[in-house]
């Protein structure tokens, strides 16, 4: 069942306010990444590299938790925790939809033989200010 996002919320994830991805290292210590952020509905949607340190533990444990930050105010911040799935980022389409929100142009090059992965959050949990 979608988590319901409060009108502050939904307003943080749609501006070009980067988030801090925490993920769970196989010690269980944290290991926290920025990242672009996009939103479908009630879900997160953000992009990576397929075996950089972030997307092996999220394919090991799916629970992560990302914090947003608005860029005018960072006291106004909001934190969804929740679990990710994964699918192939087919032509870069996510990973080039989060640069245009963020940079207004196509993304850089990765390295050659990345694979991008497309991951979706689906929220379990929301706290923070923006939050009320």
């Amino acid at each position: 069942m979608p988590y319901p996002l409060s009108d502050a919320t939904v307003r943080l994830l749609a501006g070009r306010n980067y988030a801090v991805l925490a993920t769970v290292n196989p010690d269980g210590s944290p290991q926290t990444s920025v990242v672009w952020v996009g939103r479908d509905g009630t879900d997160l949607l953000f992009s990576t590299v397929a075996g950089r340190v972030k997307h092996r533990n999220m394919v090991r444990d799916p629970r992560v938790s990302v914090t947003v930050i608005d860029s005018a105010d960072p006291e106004n911040y909001v934190e969804l925790r929740g679990r990710v799935t994964m699918s192939p980022d087919v032509g870069r389409r996510l990973d080039t939809r989060l640069s245009w929100k963020y940079d207004g142009r196509d993304p850089g090059p990765d390295r050659p033989g990345a694979v991008r992965v497309a991951v979706r959050m689906t929220v379990e949990k929301v706290t923070g200010y923006a939050a009320r």
